[in-house]
């Protein structure tokens, strides 16, 4: 087990896909970098999705900079493939990576940054120019504190914990929350046989994964510099053609369109890989808003009572950055970063957060671009010093 360095030029907080093309970029301008992560692989929170999970962008728009997604792992890449292609990646880089090394606070000196680490019983601090922050969108499990919750005696998972319907053990389960991952799972269950209720409080935008052979990722593209009420005129109409009403199946019309609900809500839309058919079989039905929990049954809004074997609970997850940057004045009141890719701070030049965007052009070839303008940044200002 090396040592860690006392001071080296720039520190990558993350050894996910934003934190390791970080780290090749700022290597590829002639920065020295190091990457710390507590797991003990890159892509770890990769590693924890259920074992169904295939990318929703495409291959061929997914890869990190200085190194496509290979052919052979096809057009939607599978999540083992993903992160096979994750260690390839740091490998090819020759990226210095650190597992098992948690960072603890980014601290700001009088003209440096410093990282506090804890490594088992080891502990220490590095001194840097630059610090990346890519610690992960969906960092930690978001859990709504429903009434009841603690008494319910079935089995209760976060979307994170599921795996695949043998291990979940349910002949009737219920999934709380349409969104992308609740979606798949219901649709998963419901391949296996499992009778699916999906809870539901806001209508999702349903949209397909590629319509007529070209990925929805591409068709988002190339809207993305029109306007938004345009965006979501043309996503609107794409979803009539490809989707269709799915009203009759329980879910009405969605309150805003695709692009205003990202830009207002911060929700993405919900790619079907498997749902609709699900839907359309009867072998997953809707049901209302989660309201409360008694010892053996679920409660919903409509006054519905139903008794799953198992809740899976999608609900989403939270950045957790407080306890990292909380003192620096850098988050908003939602715990996302101020700033994101190569903007700064004027009162923290050199601290940059990268992958915390969320865009519906996909996320993996934001955090490439991105990552290419941090890169061109700091090159920048050590060019000016």
């Amino acid at each position: 087990m090396s040592a860690l360095p006392d001071r080296v030029s720039a520190v990558v907080i993350g050894a996910g896909p934003a934190g390791l093309a970080a780290a090749a970029e700022l290597k590829r301008v002639g920065v020295e970098t190091i990457v710390l992560d507590k797991a003990d692989r890159v892509g770890a929170s990769w590693a924890g999705h259920y074992d169904r999970l295939h990318l929703h962008t495409s291959r061929g728009l997914s890869g990190l900079p200085g190194y496509r997604i290979p052919r052979r792992y096809g057009r939607w890449v599978a999540r083992d493939d993903l992160l096979a292609y994750f260690a390839e990646y740091a490998d090819l880089h020759d990226l210095d990576v650190r597992l098992g090394v948690a960072a603890l606070a980014v601290e700001r000196g009088a003209d440096e940054w410093r990282v506090s680490w804890r490594r088992g019983d080891e502990h220490g601090a590095i001194a840097a120019d630059t610090v990346v922050v890519a610690t992960g969108y969906n960092h930690t499990a978001k859990l709504p504190d429903w009434p009841g919750l603690q008494s319910f005696t079935g089995k209760v998972v976060h979307s994170s914990e599921y795996k695949n319907p043998g291990l979940l053990g349910a002949r009737e389960a219920l999934v709380i929350g349409p969104g992308n991952s609740g979606a798949e799972i219901a649709a998963d269950l419901a391949d296996a046989g499992v009778r699916v209720a999906l809870a539901m409080r806001t209508p999702p935008n349903v949209v397909l994964r590629a319509v007529a052979g070209i990925p929805g990722q591409a068709l988002v593209i190339g809207m993305a510099p029109l306007p938004v009420k345009a965006q979501d005129a043309l996503a609107g109409l794409l979803q009539r053609i490809a989707v269709g009403d799915l009203r009759k199946y329980g879910i009405p019309k969605a309150p805003r369109g695709i692009a205003t609900q990202l830009l207002r809500d911060d929700v993405t839309p919900t790619i079907d890989v498997g749902l609709i058919r699900a839907l359309k079989s009867g072998a997953v039905t809707v049901v209302a808003a989660v309201e409360r929990f008694t010892k053996d049954s679920v409660v919903h809004a409509d006054g519905t009572e139903l008794r799953p074997d198992a809740v899976v609970v999608a609900t989403g997850f939270q950045r957790r950055l407080e306890e990292l940057v909380g003192d620096l004045g850098v988050l908003a009141g939602s715990g996302r970063p101020l700033v994101n890719a190569d903007a700064q701070l004027a009162a923290h030049p050199g601290l940059f957060f990268l992958g915390y965007s969320n865009p519906l052009t996909g996320n993996l070839r934001q955090v490439g671009l991105d990552a290419t303008k941090i890169a061109k940044a700091v090159a920048k200002g050590v060019a000016a010093g």
